[in-house]
């Protein structure tokens, strides 16, 4: 079976926002912007959205 990498969640924010707004891909482009390999994935089990990073092994 294939190792998974590490990640490390950055912040979380919940599912339920407003309308349009969408805070999870925002703080995930900022930290893009700021070198940081972030993507946003949705965690069903507490129905929020989490801003991940994966951890390189080095």
């Amino acid at each position: 079976m294939p190792d998974q990498p590490a990640r490390t969640v950055l912040e979380r924010f919940p599912a339920g926002g407003p309308r349009g707004s969408w805070p999870a891909d925002e703080y995930a482009a900022q930290q893009q912007a700021q070198g940081q390999p972030a993507r946003v994935v949705m965690d069903l089990r507490t129905d929020s959205f989490l801003v991940i990073a994966d951890n390189s092994a080095a």
